[in-house]
């Protein structure tokens, strides 16, 4: 192990890169069984997609969120000959989910699941064979609420998370639901008595999406919440809050500038490759791409000549602005440049906003331009997008695509471009505390440069993925990487072969890296 990591940018060199053509993109529909997100007005919002390996074998397995209807958890049973989905029958009775995240809560290795709800949210302790046990969280009792964001850290030599809970409107406040936004909840772990205080954090102006991130690479992560602005009124925006001793606001006098907008889901990433992270922040209306200017807590609007607004229909012959929900972030080409998927839809029947609304692929070029490449890739669908994740189904080193509907079924598209590159897929694992190394960074240097990559648990929108990061790597056979790990000690640089899946797994002072 190294000392403290070393910091830096690397911009990318561009020397000997082939790019990759639209027409590439495809994608096929693939039958699964049924399942949709329904409900009434408390499911509007909502319906996530929680993606893990509940079972060890290395096969990502889903958990959709029903809302009035059942959840779903589908054992990913794929081989070479095709993609394929198991139901499992325990989850028929767990009602009211709006969404749902995956994460190791009790440090035994297995993958467990942190469920929201309209009700009383719930834990589920997962025993690696895709089974699922209740179990309160110690000294944690969940009242009758409206979930719908989620995010979590490890701090320090807490051996249990900090937890933060977004709720959407109070439905117990008679003048509702018009500005009647319920306060948000953050669970902190008191390590004497092996329990959780709780924290209100207030105000709340029915936050849609949460995401603790070191979103500055300082050492100390925030809660950035994303607010539906339908329900502001009165002095709402964006928040992004510290995690001291006493949570507070950012405000004016830190470089935080006002963002008001029908926030939906948050999606965090180095996209351009220049060392600093950008937020992509999905909406009613245009989706924003926000750059941090490395100036206190200064995020702006990227220029919308990149392409990333994607604030209109693209098809379907609806020219009313768009409706943006869960925002995937990927390299579906395996070129070097991450792309941005974006579920979209009607909230139900809003009539200012599209009713035959795509979903978008947006393609990145060498350049840093997005354009949209939904139509011709086959995933174009018109119905009301909510959750979705871009997910290596089978094991190809392709990112293949699920999509969580309201009210319509959900959709499982296998990526089968033909024109893609190298890619590498990686998974951090540390003993104790924290076994998925969530505050953690992997870096990648091919041969365009640095890839980057912190491990969070949040954003989207009601739904994330717990499994290895994927990395694209465009001409690149081999490559150096390296785990920085919570505590900001980092791992020697590690030459790797591409084309594989790798774990790196920390042992005090030394690392073992293994294909699996």
């Amino acid at each position: 192990m190294q000392g403290k990591v070393a910091l830096f940018a690397a911009g990318i060199a561009w020397a000997g890169f082939a790019p990759f053509s639209l027409a590439d993109v495809q994608f096929a529909p693939v039958t699964v069984p049924e399942h949709v997100y329904t409900g009434g007005w408390e499911h509007f919002v909502g319906g996530g997609l929680a993606v893990l390996d509940c079972d060890g074998d290395a096969k990502p397995d889903l958990f959709a969120a029903g809302g009035a209807a059942p959840s779903a958890l589908w054992r990913n049973t794929s081989s070479k000959d095709g993609i394929e989905f198991a139901p499992v029958s325990e989850f028929a009775q767990l009602s009211g989910v709006t969404g749902a995240y995956p994460m190791d809560l009790n440090n035994d290795g297995h993958l467990d699941l942190v469920v929201m709800r309209v009700g009383e949210d719930t834990t589920l302790l997962g025993d690696g064979q895709c089974g699922f046990t209740p179990a309160p969280l110690p000294g944690v009792a969940f009242e009758d609420r409206w979930t719908t964001a989620f995010s979590a850290i490890w701090s320090g030599d807490d051996t249990l998370p900090s937890l933060a809970f977004g709720h959407y409107v109070d439905r117990f406040d008679p003048d509702g639901p018009f500005e009647a936004c319920d306060t948000n909840l953050l669970l902190r772990p008191d390590q004497t008595n092996n329990a959780y205080t709780a924290t209100e954090l207030a105000p709340g102006f029915c936050a849609l999406s949460m995401l603790i991130s070191d979103w500055s690479r300082g050492g100390t992560p925030d809660l950035r919440v994303s607010n539906d602005r339908h329900y502001y009124v009165k002095g709402g925006a964006e928040q992004l809050w510290t995690l001291g001793d006493t949570p507070r606001l950012y405000t004016q006098d830190d470089g935080w500038i006002t963002h008001q907008l029908w926030g939906m889901g948050i999606a965090s990433r180095d996209l351009d490759r220049d060392g600093l992270t950008e937020v992509f922040l999905s909406s009613m209306g245009d989706q924003r791409l926000q750059e941090w200017t490395g100036q206190g807590a200064e995020f702006k609007d990227a220029p919308f000549e990149r392409g990333a607004a994607a604030h209109r229909p693209y098809t379907g012959g609806d020219g009313r602005p768009s409706t943006g929900w869960h925002i995937a972030l990927g390299d579906v080409q395996n070129d070097g440049m991450d792309d941005v998927f974006i579920a979209k839809g009607n909230v139900q029947q809003m009539p200012g906003m599209a009713m035959e609304d795509p979903n978008n692929l947006l393609i990145q070029d060498e350049k840093g331009q997005f354009s949209e490449a939904g139509l011709t890739a086959g995933i174009a669908s018109l119905h009301r997008a909510r959750g979705a994740s871009l997910t290596d189904l089978d094991g190809d080193g392709l990112l293949d695509l699920i999509v969580v509907n309201r009210m319509a079924a959900l959709e499982v598209y296998k990526n089968t471009s033909a024109q893609t590159g190298y890619w590498l897929s990686v998974e951090a694992r540390q003993p104790n505390a924290n076994t998925r190394a969530i505050g953690g960074w992997i870096e990648v240097m091919d041969d365009m440069g640095l890839q980057v990559r912190e491990l969070v648990i949040g954003g989207g929108h009601a739904g994330g993925s717990a499994g290895p990061e994927h990395f694209g790597l465009g001409d690149a056979e081999g490559i150096m990487m390296r785990v920085i790990w919570p505590d900001m000690t980092a791992t020697q640089w590690m030459a790797v072969q591409t084309n594989q899946r790798v774990r790196v797994m920390r042992d005090g002072e030394s690392a073992t890296l293994t294909r699996y």
